[in-house]
């Protein structure tokens, strides 16, 4: 069962991710999918809101890739540690472009309920993010 479920969250990142498929949310997704991200609590439920959720990082970023650098599964439960790359060519947010490259590191829990990613919990470095795009300054450097 574990591998079957690590070849779903496999699919989300290398064919909803950087294969830029939406359609591929719908069959992935639960229906009533619960996405958890500090960063993006405005998410709603459904594949809809993470069709919405990509589609702001990969128009910001249009070489945008997520490599999945683990993945590691127990009963209905996926975790993935992977890497976001990307340079900022388009608006993030409110954000102009800056044409920085960004490499984040993040780890991504799932649950798998009846085939379908139902829940899921994204922590990623968002801040960090923000500092290599130089909108916000690295702490070393505001203490100085």
């Amino acid at each position: 069962m574990s591998t079957a479920n690590e070849a779903l969250v496999t699919r989300y990142f290398e064919e909803f991710c950087n294969g830029r498929k939406p359609e591929v949310a719908d069959e992935i997704f639960a229906a009533g999918h619960t996405h958890h991200d500090p960063s993006s609590p405005w998410v709603g439920s459904g594949p809809g809101p993470m069709k919405q959720l990509a589609s702001i990082y990969q128009t910001a970023f249009p070489d945008a890739h997520w490599n999945i650098d683990a993945i590691y599964s127990s009963g209905d439960m996926v975790t993935a540690r992977w890497t976001g790359t990307g340079t900022h060519h388009n608006d993030l947010a409110g954000i102009a472009p800056t044409g920085r490259s960004v490499n984040v590191a993040a780890i991504m829990i799932f649950r798998i309920a009846d085939g379908k990613i139902a829940e899921s919990w994204d922590v990623w470095d968002t801040l960090g993010m923000l500092q290599q795009l130089g909108v916000v300054p690295a702490l070393a450097k505001a203490a100085a």
